[in-house]
């Protein structure tokens, strides 16, 4: 192995991962403020910055909603920007979420996914990110702490992109990711380098080429620029894709871009997953499989934008698919499930589903109730009555 291609093994919980994976993306601005389970991202940076390991601007503001004003101001000077949050403190900045995708800024910002109030903890589940499913920002989640650091880095390449040019929220699992420590390999700094290059943008504010950012729009020109949005989202899948296949060359590691099949090739029965509980799916499968079921997962990794068109051929493949959501959309079913569904079922499509509501504010998801999940499966394949909607684990039937 080259010089160029050594990494350094380290102990690290998910959230140090993500604060190296910031160091070495070299950000300009960073806009902190702390809330549990993401506290440890934005205190590690700090002690970087303390010891002169980062040259940026270190911004203490006073709230979540002010993270991201910060953000988004040092972003309109051309700032390559960081900011992290968490639950209650990203519903507080939901405002900004959209000013920022709305007016074309390619801020990276890491969600410690946890439950919102009421009642309220400190857990981990989906509810916070996927309440903003409609901001416009694009929005990938990680399996371990090696995907933390290397999906944060990845995350620039994406938003960065001239064809993009669209805020990346990477989402990692409260406590059972951030605050678990495993060996994480973090690159040296000429690799990331080699990997993503400085930020340059026309997108910010000129004496010499002056421009309107962040305007109204009357009723004549919005429908274009949400148009815009659009057609950057939809061109995102590309370029996720493609920063992971350019990633792996460099790093050796691939992630599979917007989804990642494990066991697919020949299952009867998948399930399709995002976040941590993947790993435990994993065993799962495995298990399965050495008794002879045709069993396989799907990694969701990029929910937006969402790849339809992969579900679309999953649903001529397999006989059926569960989804499991950290999330419930009262009064429906899982947002996740929803749009799973939705791409599944096209003419042709002979594919049966459920729902499954697990991991809510942090309970564990265990191998027992992900065997049963396929076992449930199986069982509506063969014709059993199954109710679509299922709550993993619930204390009372």
């Amino acid at each position: 192995m080259s010089e160029l291609k050594m990494e350094k093994k380290h102990f690290l919980s998910g959230d140090e991962a993500v604060a190296y994976a910031v160091k070495l993306c070299k950000p300009d601005v960073i806009a902190a403020y702390p809330i549990t389970p993401q506290t440890v991202i934005v205190e590690k940076i700090s002690e970087f910055v303390a010891a002169k390991e980062m040259d940026c601007q270190y911004l203490h503001v006073e709230s979540e909603h002010s993270a991201m004003a910060a953000s988004m101001g040092a972003s309109l000077m051309g700032s390559r920007t960081f900011t992290a949050t968490s639950s209650q403190g990203l519903l507080y900045m939901c405002e900004m979420l959209h000013y920022v995708s709305g007016s074309r800024f390619p801020i990276v910002m890491v969600n410690a996914n946890r439950t919102v109030a009421a009642p309220w903890n400190i857990y981990g589940d989906h509810r916070d990110s996927l309440s903003q499913r409609d901001s416009g920002w694009i929005q990938i989640y990680v399996e371990n702490a090696q995907e933390a650091l290397d999906a944060t880095i990845q995350a620039y390449k994406i938003a960065e992109n001239s064809c993009v040019s669209l805020p990346v929220m990477v989402n990692l699992d409260g406590f059972v990711l951030t605050h678990t420590y495993e060996l994480v390999d973090i690159p040296n700094q000429e690799m990331v380098d080699e990997f993503l290059p400085s930020f340059t943008t026309t997108n910010k504010l000129d004496f010499n080429n002056p421009k309107s950012l962040c305007f109204s729009a009357s009723p004549e020109w919005q429908t274009e620029f949400r148009y815009q949005q659009y057609e950057a989202m939809e061109a995102a899948k590309k370029i996720i894709n493609k920063a992971d296949e350019e990633f792996g060359k460099i790093f050796g590691r691939y992630y599979g871009g917007m989804i990642e099949e494990y066991r697919c090739a020949d299952a009867d029965y998948a399930l399709v997953a995002m976040g941590s509980v993947a790993g435990t799916t994993r065993l799962v499968v495995d298990k399965l499989r050495e008794e002879g079921k045709k069993v396989g997962l799907v990694k969701l990794r990029s929910y937006r934008p969402f790849p339809k068109e992969y579900f679309q051929k999953l649903g001529r493949r397999v006989k059926a698919v569960g989804v499991i959501d950290r999330d419930i959309s009262f009064g429906y079913e899982g947002a996740v499930y929803s749009d799973v569904k939705g791409a599944l079922f096209h003419p042709g499509a002979q594919v049966k589903t459920i729902n499954f509501i697990a991991g809510l504010s942090g309970r564990d998801i265990t191998k027992e109730y992900l065997t049963e999940m396929y076992q449930k499966l199986e069982a509506i394949d063969k014709g059993q009555n199954i109710a679509e909607v299922q709550f993993t684990g619930l204390r009372w039937t």
